[in-house]
């Protein structure tokens, strides 16, 4: 088994007990990704704490955590590059969820997420150490829909990104 599977079900293992307990949600995703114009299947699961007012205001936030993959893709056209489409990816991010309105808003439960995100492997779209997820969608009471993008914001080239639209069941 490889170490990093082996490492990601230790931790499931003794996390996945404790969630229901912590978590206000708990997302499972899935999708299509996209560098370019050459797709990718991608699946995430999500945990999204309590959230928390921004003062008196109508904002809110909630920590949130991503773990997730993204497959790879064989593309011949960038096997002599420096970074292959090949790899399949393995990521984890963490940050905060933020939305807007009063609690009985329709529009309250429109949300973006940003987190900063580490993974494993380096591909055309994913070329640095650190990366960055920033995800738009809407949540009902045991669904989701959102778009994602992962780059690392120009720090390094290539910065093709993975731009992803998942789907989410939550519980």
């Amino acid at each position: 088994m490889h170490p990093l599977t082996r490492g990601l079900a230790t931790v499931l293992m003794f996390a996945l007990p404790a969630l229901p307990a912590m978590a206000a949600r708990f997302e499972l995703q899935g999708g299509v990704s996209y560098m370019d114009s050459y797709s990718a299947p991608a699946a995430f699961g999500e945990v999204i704490f309590d959230e928390h007012q921004f003062g008196s205001s109508n904002f809110s936030w909630s920590p949130d955590i991503t773990a997730g993959w993204i497959g790879g893709r064989s593309l011949r056209r960038y096997d002599n590059s420096r970074y292959t489409t090949r790899d399949d990816i393995g990521l984890v991010s963490a940050g905060i969820r933020v939305h807007y309105g009063p609690a009985n808003a329709w529009y309250r439960r429109l949300f973006v997420s940003e987190q900063p995100t580490v993974h494993t492997g380096k591909t055309e779209a994913l070329s640095s150490a650190y990366e960055f997820s920033t995800t738009f969608g809407y949540q009902g009471d045991h669904w989701s829909v959102g778009v994602r993008h992962i780059s690392n914001g120009g720090i390094h080239e290539p910065n093709r990104g993975e731009t992803m639209a998942l789907v989410g069941i939550a519980f």
